[in-house]
């Protein structure tokens, strides 16, 4: 027979009753002297902690990446070291710009993040399910998201303000392409690809260094809902996608992905065609073709939500020896963004939430105190460096190899802007079947119709300049005026802005 469970308060005493407050007679008042209603109450109105500004829906699990091929030559991260070897790993998908209420079926892009616990720390992949991304400098990233967001007049979703935007930022061409295709509903998280989008560095120990993406390409294979079945799917069931990744794994049908690189060397990335740092790019595969490396599996579901996938906190800068950032300048600064964000959302010490420990490389360092401290602080050891008492000291072999740098401080414009056309243009000839162009268009035309003709026609040149073809059915569809929209994508991006200004 079971041992029997005794309630306690959060300091383990044991609570008399549950049911009835403590009051003065039956008919009350309730007394101050109610411990147990004050400790709980007091709990129950800080338990909801600031929802994550984006990503903020989501759904984890834990699990195995498991290496199969050879990377030592490119890489000394240990737990890349050895073909067969596993790591341990807590993965977490989500919507990026809903709040946490949100529709699993939202047209949105997914978040694709997984924490690996390897022995020398935790390595952080935090990407989507998208390679590109719709802006490619940091500066633009809060407005890029607030008009993602409400209305701050009437906390509404705003077309014109979705609109507006990208239709001032022609760089988003690529990504708006990928998500208004049935790409941007994937039917269920385990039916996506994840993407790093960003390019990371990979170095061995001898210094030698590579430039690298990763795709994880799912193996229960692409499946996506049409415009009308995510309708549908929001209505009926909002969190199916949530309730499909717990009841698959429930089962012991147990989803993974397989790892596949793209590596350019330095040599490669000096004169390559695209600007190998610029997330809204892709390398194409017959340049860079994809080497398999490895196996993602995951195989447990959390116990409580709230501690496991709710308070999981992963970190791009989070990067074990072997692998480094590049000089992508979203992704630099996603490095300070994600750290700062966890520290608000969670506090300074949300590195010792078991989800976020480091399990398998113990921390150890200087960094002291703070809201939530509990552990036991670093005991009576030195908190400070350099220092003669045997603390912890730097590893000069972590060291990444270094690359050159060179120019001037400047706010910088981006050097080519006429490539932000190339890549969607072939996607939507070369990629997408007759039946995708259709949906393309047809979820365009349905979202794009809400916002001011102005607009409309502003957005509809961006598509055009990609390929006449987009540009024409989506003006078709809207009912604009071919011969305008042909002359607005004559125009240079500041001279469209003017030309459709209110």
């Amino acid at each position: 027979m079971a041992k029997r469970k005794v309630m306690t308060t959060a300091f383990g005493i044991p609570v008399g009753g549950d049911q009835n407050s403590m009051t003065a007679g039956p008919r009350g008042p309730v007394l101050m002297q109610d411990v147990h209603l004050l400790e709980k109450l007091g709990h129950f109105d800080r338990e909801r902690i600031p929802e994550r500004v984006v990503h903020a829906k989501g759904a984890g699990a834990y699990g195995y990446f498991e290496l199969t091929a050879d990377v030592s030559r490119w890489t000394k991260a240990k737990f890349l070291s050895q073909v067969g070897k596993r790591t341990e790993v807590f993965a977490r998908f989500s919507t990026v710009g809903g709040e946490k209420g949100s529709a699993d079926a939202a047209r949105d892009p997914r978040g694709f993040a997984v924490k690996f616990y390897t022995e020398e720390g935790n390595y952080d992949f935090v990407g989507n399910n998208t390679p590109v991304f719709f802006i490619r400098d940091p500066l633009k990233f809060p407005d890029f998201i607030h008009t993602q967001k409400r209305h701050p007049g009437t906390n509404l979703k705003d077309p014109d303000m979705f609109w507006d935007f990208l239709s001032l930022t022609p760089e988003s061409i690529h990504q708006v392409t990928i998500l208004f295709s049935d790409r941007g509903t994937p039917a269920t998280y385990r039916n996506m690809n994840g993407y790093s989008s960003h390019t990371y560095k990979w170095y061995n120990d001898r210094g030698e260094y590579v430039w690298v993406q990763y795709h994880f390409k799912t193996d229960q294979g692409i499946r996506n809902l049409t415009r009308q079945e995510a309708d549908e799917m929001s209505a009926h069931d909002p969190d199916h996608a949530t309730r499909d990744l717990h009841a698959a794994i429930e089962r012991g049908e147990h989803p993974s992905w397989t790892l596949q690189m793209q590596i350019m060397t330095p040599e490669m990335a000096k004169d390559y065609r695209f600007d190998i740092f610029d997330i809204t790019k892709v390398w194409p595969h017959g340049d860079v073709p994809p080497i398999e490396v490895g196996k993602l599996v995951l195989n447990r579901n959390p116990v409580n939500y709230f501690a496991e996938v709710e308070q999981a906190a992963f970190g791009p800068g989070n990067l074990v020896p072997g692998i480094a950032i590049s000089p992508d300048k979203m992704l630099q600064a996603r490095v300070f963004s994600y750290h700062d964000t966890h520290i608000h959302r969670l506090g300074p010490n949300y590195h010792l939430i078991p989800v976020n420990q480091p399990k398998n490389a113990p921390e150890t360092n200087y960094q002291r105190d703070g809201l939530m401290r509990t552990d036991d602080g670093g005991g009576s050891g030195p908190n400070y460096w350099p220092n003669s008492f045997g603390g912890p000291e730097p590893e000069p072999a972590a060291q990444e190899p270094g690359f050159g740098l060179e120019g001037t401080a400047d706010r910088h414009p981006y050097a080519h802007p006429n490539d932000d056309f190339v890549q969607p243009g072939d996607l939507y000839r070369k990629v997408m079947t007759d039946q995708d162009r259709t949906n393309l268009v047809g979820n365009i035309v349905a979202h794009l119709g809400g916002a001011q003709k102005r607009i409309q026609l502003r957005q509809t040149a961006i598509f055009y300049k990609a390929d006449p073809d987009y540009g024409r059915r989506v003006a078709e569809g809207l009912g604009l005026d071919l011969a305008v929209v042909k002359r607005l994508a004559g125009l240079s991006p500041e001279e469209r802005a003017r030309a459709t200004a209110k």
